[in-house]
């Protein structure tokens, strides 16, 4: 087993790996920036390393200063949680390079399944079904346009570097596509220093289901289950549950087959997210990306299928074999997450970071709650939005569902403004309750919502 893990992040999956660590009887190490020195992992790890000021530039994105922190410490591994450095594999080069044990995928793996023209390579070769689509990177916007008239709008336009919803536009329109792939490519260059893009059909209404899976240095390569994700804003996740209403059983041992086919091709090692789309019939489904991190919605799966995802993921980065019970696992019941947000969710999501004066979670059976705040925190206004997961497991979804409502009116939190209320809205919704809902479905109620104002 690993001696000493250097948490490479902050707030929830910061005190989610220390938390783990500490059952594991494995010794732990927090970085943080000027603006986290109140955050709660800084105050709960074993040692604790400031790296910078509050931009994530000079912090959490500083590969020497993280590393010259392990070193002194004496930490044997570095988790990497998720965004960040999570993806990235010059990143575990440097590790690999010091002696340092990253826990996650080998640098190869995340290179070719985090390009996402060469994971869709990948996905085809291994027989997953991928959406039509260019065969490689589009030499121009007027080369994408030509292939798009012949494969027929609408289509989708992805930076094969994209990520987060960042380097994608749909688009509906021959006479808008030079404009939207511009904007996919310029927005991609901002953000991950590569514009390529490439093409795919767009699927209409589709649901966005991803299946959890994990491999191990013993030749164990295993899925965990499907998590639907498709209550989302702007490719933003803002609902998750497991498993997913819409697809079938057959369905879905369909989809976990392909999944497990091909992090066998790929000789995948730790924890890993393949997302496919389904289509509205819920009979087909295809190719997206591959995440290789852990995902933020994680807590879903580890409700339903009995595991503790990051536990697993430190005994496969010390050499061990994935757990018997984890080996085993099957579904029993239904997890929902939300994600809540320091946002104002009636003034077009503005952030709103600030003091929390309050702060009271919700407790009883079956709720969750993964969080790094409590009343006097400082929310920055630095980093992701993110401050709390609430998640609600129960044996039926319309129990997971009750519950959630429940907690989510539990919840008080003031000083700053929240996305719960909106979370309300939605849980309580039929379309959410009958399990109807596409990715489109949070912009075209936020439409209706702002129609009926005037």
């Amino acid at each position: 087993m690993l001696k000493k893990v250097l948490v490479a992040n902050r707030g929830e999956i910061a005190l989610r790996i220390i938390r783990a660590c500490r059952e594991l009887g494995v010794a732990s190490v927090a970085i943080y920036s000027e603006a986290d020195v109140d955050s709660m992992h800084v105050q709960l790890a074993d040692e604790a390393v400031c790296i910078g000021p509050g931009p994530s530039k000079d912090s959490y994105l500083m590969m020497d200063r993280i590393i010259a922190a392990a070193e002194i410490t004496e930490a044997d591994a570095i988790h990497p949680g998720y965004g960040f450095l999570s993806e990235n594999a010059r990143f575990v080069e440097i590790c690999n390079s010091c002696d340092i044990k990253f826990i996650g995928p080998r640098a190869e793996t995340i290179t070719m399944m985090g390009d996402k023209n060469t994971a869709r390579a990948t996905a085809l070769k291994s027989g997953v079904p991928v959406t039509p689509g260019s065969d490689g990177i589009l030499e121009s916007a007027e080369h994408g346009l030509e292939l798009a008239t012949e494969m027929g709008f609408p289509v989708m336009i992805k930076a094969t570097a994209g990520g987060g919803g960042r380097g994608m536009r749909p688009c509906d329109d021959p006479e808008e596509f030079i404009s939207q792939y511009n904007a996919a490519s310029q927005e991609a260059i901002a953000c991950f220093g590569n514009g390529e893009c490439y093409l795919e059909k767009l699927v209409l209404n589709p649901h966005h289901v991803e299946f959890q899976v994990i491999g191990d240095t013993h030749g164990n390569f295993i899925q965990l289950g499907d998590r639907d994700c498709s209550m989302q804003r702007r490719n933003q996740k803002i609902i998750e549950e497991c498993p997913s209403p819409l697809i079938s059983v057959e369905m879905r041992k369909r989809m976990a087959t392909a999944s497990v086919k091909l992090i066998k091709e790929i000789g995948y090692e730790n924890a890993g997210t393949i997302e496919y789309l389904v289509d509205s019939s819920g009979e087909n489904f295809y190719f997206m990306e591959m995440n290789t991190r852990i995902q933020v919605e994680h807590p879903v799966t580890e409700e339903v299928m009995g595991c503790e995802l990051i536990k697993e993921q430190i005994r496969v980065a010390s050499g061990e074999a994935l757990s018997e019970h984890v080996l085993n696992a099957t579904p029993r019941g239904h997890s929902i997450e939300c994600r809540i947000n320091a946002e104002d969710p009636y003034n077009n999501f503005a952030p709103s970071p600030g003091k929390i004066d309050l702060w009271f979670a919700p407790g009883g059976k079956g709720v969750r709650v993964d969080t790094h705040v409590y009343s006097g925190y400082s929310v920055p206004p630095y980093y992701d939005s993110m401050i709390a997961k609430l998640i609600c497991t129960g044996a039926t979804r319309d129990i997971a569902i009750a519950r959630m409502n429940r907690a989510l009116r539990e919840f008080m939190i003031s000083g700053i403004k929240t996305t719960i209320p909106f979370q309300i809205e939605i849980i309580n919704h039929p379309d959410f309750k009958a399990g109807k809902y596409s990715i489109a479905w949070v912009g075209e109620y936020l439409e209706e919502l702002e129609a009926a104002k005037g």
